[in-house]
């Protein structure tokens, strides 16, 4: 439809954020506005003493800092029907639900017709300056994207991953058409009940479209490097599919999947063995994707924070490509866009869109060890509002959105690297309720992740990588000791490899509070479990049955002890086990 696509126009998106940025805190005042007078009827907001004002201090010193637990009867009631203007007096659309990775308990988050337009303008503009980087005119997108289950609350209305009430609006393939990123996929294969059969279907879909493939895309670096390893035990199976114009009767099973993946296929014998001799030329996977589709232009997903981990294995997948990091976003809405494309995936920052919500930050310094304060990692300063924090600091992000929430405690820590104009640009450090922290300590993902790389370099040595890992503050006895959870490309032979790359694990974690702890004996010697190779596919699997999509999923790295079902299965697929000698 090329008269759709005439209708984006990069630049004008451009422009538009430029103007936003020259100003940030008009559009933030501006933004608070229209929340707090189009909200003004909601019960939460009445008896706040807010009496219709609605300028940032007036709704600081009246409305308090909150959390999900606060905000949690108020949206049971509107999932269990209540139409009054319980937490908004915009109609409430859908439920959407968190992963539930972090505490092993999915959220419920109220979505609407104002959290899609945010998202739509996000993607919009982190695309418009990566169109103007990397230019794509023509083509489609190989999308790893997947839809989730859903179901009906009791009041009736439908409850699923935010991302797949994204997909359900009926404005979402068109938007995405205009932005030249219509997938090679038909929507039948994004709503496939099987995520097996979806990935399988998108890599058929996508050998089908191969000379048009401009673009490879998921959400995460992770399902980009679940659908790769995946195709290089399937490879075989595609290309029959496409050499006789049938698919897999084993792989592709739903009916409604299997009648539109067909209607794209017919024999192709021709192709079957171009892929084949493709594939079979290839050394250790290098670089399938340029090979396969020789006019892509980039790779895009999320690949900071515990996305980190899978960056390398997805360049070894790329060859040549460029990675392009993409938005930050959360379930309770989107918050930044990448405007510098072609910075390193790892130092992929998010320029703050000023007008998606009304945010502040609290202002976090690492606390110093014997101090005792309720949060063991950090110490609280009043919150600042957007414009107001200060490059090279960290802060806790808090959300005012237009899906009725107020003064909403994220929980996600960010670093403030620089500005955009008047815009703040954020780097995700992690999970402030994710650290390993049993005495004065305080390790976060970050630090777990050096950890595990510092590590890798034992490992390499036997041809080895970490295919995966997870960790655990273990204080069932005393004293607490740190488990970290790790599966391996290939069985290791040579315990005592394994057993340097335990000590390595240990010294690696440099925090003063774990370095004196360990000394005096107040943290036990750190335990290094190693997996049985499938484990986190397990992980998955267990997430995947509760209703959340590969597109939510994210491996936690800090397991605690509430996440009971996930430490059973690590706990049940552990070959050995290492205590640290260092």
């Amino acid at each position: 439809m090329p008269e759709k696509k005439a209708e984006f126009s990069g630049e004008k998106v451009i422009a538009e954020f430029e103007r936003l940025s020259r100003d940030a805190a008009a559009a933030q005042r501006e933004a608070l506005r229209r929340i707090l007078a189009g909200n003004a009827a909601a019960e939460y907001l009445q008896g706040r003493g807010l009496a219709g004002r609605t300028d940032p201090d007036s709704f600081r010193a009246c409305v308090p800092l909150a959390t999900h637990a606060d905000f949690e009867p108020y949206i049971a009631r509107i999932a269990d029907g209540d139409t009054s203007a319980v937490l908004t007096a915009t109609p409430v659309t859908a439920i959407s639900l968190s992963s539930g990775t972090t505490q092993g308990k999915r959220k419920y988050l109220l979505f609407n017709d104002e959290i899609f337009k945010s998202a739509m303008q996000t993607y919009q503009t982190s695309f418009a300056f990566r169109n103007r980087a990397f230019p794509v005119e023509d083509g489609k997108s190989l999308q790893f994207i997947y839809a989730s289950g859903q179901f009906t609350t009791k009041g009736g209305l439908t409850a699923t991953t935010a991302t797949t009430n994204l997909y359900r609006n009926k404005d979402f393939i068109t938007t995405m058409r205009y932005m030249q990123s219509d997938s090679c996929s038909p929507k039948e294969v994004l709503f496939s009940p099987d995520f097996t059969e979806s990935l399988y279907c998108h890599l058929l879909c996508g050998l089908l479209f191969a000379g048009e493939v401009r673009t490879v895309s998921a959400t995460f670096a992770y399902s980009l490097v679940l659908a790769f390893q995946t195709f290089e035990r399937v490879w075989e199976e595609l290309c029959a599919d496409i050499r006789h114009g049938v698919p897999s009767p084993t792989r592709v099973t739903s009916p409604a999947v299997r009648q539109a993946v067909s209607a794209l296929l017919a024999p192709n014998p021709a192709l079957a063995d171009e892929v084949a001799s493709k594939c079979r030329g290839l050394v250790n996977w290098y670089g399938v994707m340029p090979a396969l589709w020789p006019k892509a232009k980039y790779v895009s997903s999320i690949t900071t924070g515990s996305m980190e981990h899978y960056v390398k294995k997805l360049r070894h997948y790329a060859g040549g490509l460029p990675l392009v990091g993409l938005d930050y976003g959360a379930t309770e809405g989107m918050i930044g866009a990448n405007v510098e494309p072609r910075e390193p995936p790892e130092s992929t920052t998010f320029a703050v869109l000023p007008n998606n919500a009304y945010f502040e930050f609290i202002p976090l310094k690492s606390c110093a060890a014997g101090v005792d304060d309720a949060d063991p990692c950090y110490t609280e300063a009043d919150p600042v509002g957007l414009t107001d924090v200060a490059a090279g600091e960290h802060y806790e992000v808090v959300m005012t959105t237009f899906t009725g929430l107020y003064r909403y405690r994220l929980g996600d820590v960010v670093k403030v690297t620089g500005f955009y104009n008047s815009i703040p640009k954020l780097k995700v450090v992690c999970r402030r309720n994710l650290m390993l922290s049993i005495n004065v300590d305080k390790n976060s993902e970050h630090d777990l992740q050096l950890a595990v790389d510092s590590a890798s370099k034992i490992l390499a040595a036997g041809a080895l990588e970490i295919v995966d890992y997870t960790s655990h503050a273990d204080v069932s006895r005393d004293p607490g000791h740190y488990v970290v959870f790790v599966e391996l490309n290939a069985e290791a032979t040579a315990d005592q490899v394994l057993q340097r790359c335990c000590d390595e694990l240990d010294r690696a974690f440099t925090d003063p509070g774990y370095v004196g702890s360990r000394k005096v004996s107040a943290i036990g010697p750190l335990e290094l479990r190693v997996l049985r190779r499938g484990a986190f596919q397990e992980v998955l699997r267990h997430y995947l049955s509760l209703g959340s999509a590969v597109n939510q999923f994210k491996l936690p790295r800090c397991v605690t002890q509430s996440n009971s079902r996930v430490l059973r299965i690590l706990a049940a697929n552990t070959m050995k086990v290492f205590f640290s000698a260092a």
